[in-house]
């Protein structure tokens, strides 16, 4: 089901006999009319029905084949070509049938039943492609294959969906009997596809997962079966005064192109106008079904008005409605400049404010779109008797659309300025007379006022900074932008930061803690790159081999201006390609495997914390690896992360869980999956510390002796499964994180470390569980302190105001929360450190206070000299 415009022929036979017959034909109508009305809740549930097997079918393709954009463009086509096959191939069997409700039941069931198949053959199928296709497949079989799955595993269930809307076409038009319902029947098909695709995504798929939503659709395809034949056996068709005529092959080749040509052009336009949304929109998988929604419910209005107003009885509508396609989407391209601005009006409205965004956006060019369709839909039914022409070109060229959009125009023109001759496709559609040129002009002229504007900026800059460089791609848009400091940042859709130079020292954290935890490590994998910071930490650590894994061309692009090359950064090998799919096709075995942060509200994002995931990782790693996975602590809610300990700990059930820092700013989490027992080698630990070769990498990042890198430990399995408590984990066919979405971007609006306070209250580390028994007697009183002097020092971080004091009023307000760390632990060195710093800071300023903190200072840590020498230097104590 597509959104297209369409032409006419002037002098329709049908047209004519509908005109001579038109008495005959409203009598008839008014006999027909209630089982016609009885028959809508049919029409729109298998719409309905439709747009959640599309939904469904294509996120679990994205599971299988990846989300890079050839897979992606691949899939969708291969979707489309299943409909146009079954729009051509059913179009003759449901034109000559005696009996179109019998074959449109016979369709329904075999979706229906098709649709339970999927259940368990689209995510096998999945998973037996990706080691074929291999790590870094060419883009060109990438989306052969891509292509080919779904159009081999779902073709039964696709092929009979390309015949419904030409079956329930000619069940209403005998029931109504009135020739001209085309517009109608499609209007209100795309009305239930509205609403499928909301109840698909905001209830059934949350509730029920993959499995129980294909099980309630396929239950919705046998009602409309079996209602339709209740329907029909108890309502007396009308045959229509047009029926008996001849069928003939579509001759004008101007209708065939338009439909072709409007098919393409209305999903270019969709793809242009998501791709643009994506920027300023939060990009969640609500985000995209508000949108989807919005253009259904446009195109759903369009067809139901047109038909209303019997549009499809006047041949000259085409050209008026071609230009009032064209003209609407260009008043959609006039709306981008603006729609970062109404975005952030709209966003403490929460989704109520996107599916709002997306009707401005999508409601008036989706609506011209609707009705051209009808139009066109009804012209070639008259032509050729039924509807399957209509939909099967139109599908070819709604197949080949997101092909052109991604791989010509966004790379070529950009995605704003690619809206303008899209638009202006349209009138290039208009019959060859004197009135193109009337329904030309205003969108001609609209279009030239847009082409001497520039390109509108979504990416936002800050005060006093400056966008160094931007990478525009099909599925993303990366840029280079610094602050008024001169700090630079990484942004990902004009508003996701994904790392900086102001981070680079966390980021090596991040690469070195799991491969201090391993016991000699030779080989990394690291999934997801950011700034690139994290592969060039651990590629300094010595005798390490690091491979990075990255999902945008456009990122990689970027990791020049990130690198700092007076200090040698080289950057290990990178491979664009999607996460999962490079992990269950490649054939290598790895010491560590490291998962980057990945924000869990970005759609895609949580199928890379599920159990299938996890395990496929697992599978990669050689005996005694070590999988981490990086968790934001600042991006995500406590649902969420329950979840994902609990999928988590179903693969690793020695599991452990780390901070990265004690920054309550930008709080991370790891969850580290041994492959074995997961006992710590404290002896290898302190032999590298000893190293030179590691000391020069360890000591800038605070990692001197193994008490630092022992005290982020937050809990073993025991602690894990305590928290994380019953519910649900999040799989592949029960998406938790994914759905959770919405309060996960409600996570980004509280304090960034009210998760990890929660996190720390609730679970008490256990020495016994990190520890051998040899090891407890020495380290585990001393650990205890210093778990208890960190997890002081970040509720004294979260208690200083929203924007923290400077200068003395800064000391004096974190001081007292250091001091009392540092008496529970005098080890705590990211307190003691930062004290003594404050004291020298004092000596410029009031000798007097940094005495008296030097005297604190030394009370709680009695057998650390620094506090004491520097007393004794500056007043001779």
């Amino acid at each position: 089901m597509t959104t297209v415009s369409s032409d006419t022929d002037r002098n329709s036979a049908a047209s004519q006999a509908f005109k001579a017959t038109g008495l005959n034909l409203a009598a008839s109508e008014r006999r027909g009319a209630p089982a016609s009305w009885a028959l809508l809740p049919i029409v729109a549930a298998s719409g309905f029905a439709g747009l959640g097997y599309e939904i469904v079918w294509t996120r679990q393709l994205s599971l299988a084949l990846g989300t890079e954009m050839m897979a992606v463009l691949g899939a969708i086509a291969g979707f489309f070509a299943g409909l146009a096959l079954g729009a051509f191939v059913l179009d003759g069997l449901i034109r000559r049938t005696r009996s179109p409700a019998l074959a449109y039941a016979a369709l329904e069931i075999v979706i229906g039943l098709w649709g339970v198949v999927a259940i368990w053959l689209l995510p096998a199928a999945g998973r037996a492609l990706a080691p074929l296709l291999g790590t870094e497949p060419a883009p060109a079989l990438l989306w052969a294959a891509s292509f080919a799955l779904p159009t081999l595993a779902l073709l039964p269930a696709t092929v009979a969906m390309g015949g419904t809307l030409a079956a329930l076409e000619r069940i209403t038009r005998e029931l109504r009997g009135n020739p001209r319902v085309s517009a109608g029947v499609y209007g209100a098909n795309t009305a239930g596809a509205v609403a499928g695709t909301l109840a698909a995504t905001f209830l059934l798929i949350p509730t029920v997962g993959f499995s129980g939503t294909l099980l309630s659709l396929a239950g919705i395809n046998l009602l409309c079966a079996f209602g339709v034949l209740a329907l029909t056996r108890v309502a007396q068709p009308v045959e229509p005064k047009d029926a008996q005529t001849q069928p003939r092959n579509i001759g004008d080749l101007r209708l065939m192109l338009t439909l072709f040509a409007t098919g393409f052009l209305g999903i270019a336009f969709e793809v242009l106008v998501v791709r643009l949304a994506a920027q300023v929109l939060e990009d969640t998988v609500y985000t995209f079904a508000g949108l989807l929604a919005a253009y259904l419910l446009g195109a759903a209005g369009g067809g139901l008005i047109w038909q209303r107003m019997a549009g499809g009885a006047r041949d000259g509508g085409d050209g008026r409605l071609l230009g009032l396609t064209s003209l609407t989407c260009l008043v959609t391209a006039f709306l981008i400049p603006a729609i970062p601005y109404i975005a952030e009006l709209a966003r403490e409205l929460g989704i109520i404010g996107e599916l709002a965004v997306a009707m401005a956006l999508f409601l008036l060019p989706a609506a011209a779109m609707g009705a051209l369709f009808g139009q066109l839909a009804q012209h070639a039914r008259d032509q050729r008797g039924s509807l399957g022409w209509a939909v099967g070109i139109n599908s070819i060229g709604a197949a080949l659309a997101p092909l052109v959009t991604a791989q010509i125009l966004i790379p070529g023109l950009g995605a704003w300025t690619a809206l303008l001759p899209v638009a202006l496709g349209y009138l290039l559609l208009l019959p060859p007379r004197r009135m193109a040129l009337a329904w030309s002009a205003a969108p001609v002229l609209a279009a030239l006022v847009l082409g001497l504007h520039p390109t509108p900026l979504l990416t936002r800059v800050p005060a006093g900074g400056s966008l160094l460089a931007m990478r525009e791609g099909p599925m993303a848009t990366a840029s280079v932008v610094d602050d008024a400091s001169g700090t630079r940042y990484l942004e990902i859709n004009g508003h996701f930061r994904m790392g900086g130079t102001s981070s680079s020292r966390s980021d090596y954290r991040q690469a070195t803690l799991p491969l201090l935890l391993h016991p000699a490590p030779q080989s990394a994998l690291f999934l997801g790159i950011g700034t690139g910071a994290t592969v060039i930490g651990a590629a300094h650590m010595p005798g390490v081999n690091v491979h990075g894994v990255e999902l945008s061309r456009e990122v990689v692009e970027l990791l020049p201006y990130f690198a700092n090359l007076a200090a040698d950064d080289r950057m290990p090998p990178i491979t664009v390609a999607d996460a999962r799919r490079y992990v269950v096709a490649d054939n290598r075995s790895y010491d560590v495997i490291v998962a980057d942060l990945f924000h869990p509200a970005l759609d895609g994002s949580g199928a890379l914390y599920t159990t299938e995931h996890f395990a496929a990782v697992k599978r990669r790693l050689a005996q005694g690896g070590i999988f981490c996975q990086w968790l934001p602590l600042y991006q995500l809610d406590l649902p969420s992360l329950r979840a994902i300990i609990r999928s988590f700990l179903a693969i690793y059930p020695n599991g452990s869980a780390w901070l990265n820092h004690y920054s309550v700013r930008t709080p991370m989490l790891a969850l580290i999956g041994p492959t074995g027992a997961g006992d710590l080698d404290l002896a290898a630990v302190a032999a590298r510390l000893r190293d030179p070769g590691h000391r020069t990498v360890l000591t800038p990042l605070g990692f001197e002796t193994p008490i630092d890198l022992l005290g982020q430990y937050v809990g073993g399995p025991r602690a894990l499964t305590a928290f994380a408590g019953e519910g649900p984990r999040n799989t592949d066919d029960y998406p938790f994180v994914t759905f959770d979405a919405r309060r996960n971007v409600v996570a980004l609006t509280a304090p960034p470390w009210s998760l990890l306070l929660s996190v720390i209250r609730t679970i008490q580390p256990d020495p016994a569980e990190l520890l051998a028994e040899s090891q407890r007697d020495d380290l585990g009183e001393r650990l205890r302190a210093y778990w208890r002097a960190r997890d002081r020092f970040l509720e004294a971080g979260a208690a200083l105001p929203g924007d923290p004091p400077r200068g003395k009023a800064l000391i004096e307000a974190a001081s007292p929360g250091l001091l009392a760390a540092l008496r529970l632990s005098p080890e705590f060195d990211p307190a003691y450190g930062p004290l003594i710093g404050m004291a020298r800071s004092l000596l410029g300023s009031d000798r007097v206070a940094a005495q008296h903190l030097l005297q604190a200072i030394a009370a709680a840590a009695p057998a650390r000299s620094d506090a004491r020498e520097l007393l004794a230097r500056e007043f001779g104590r």
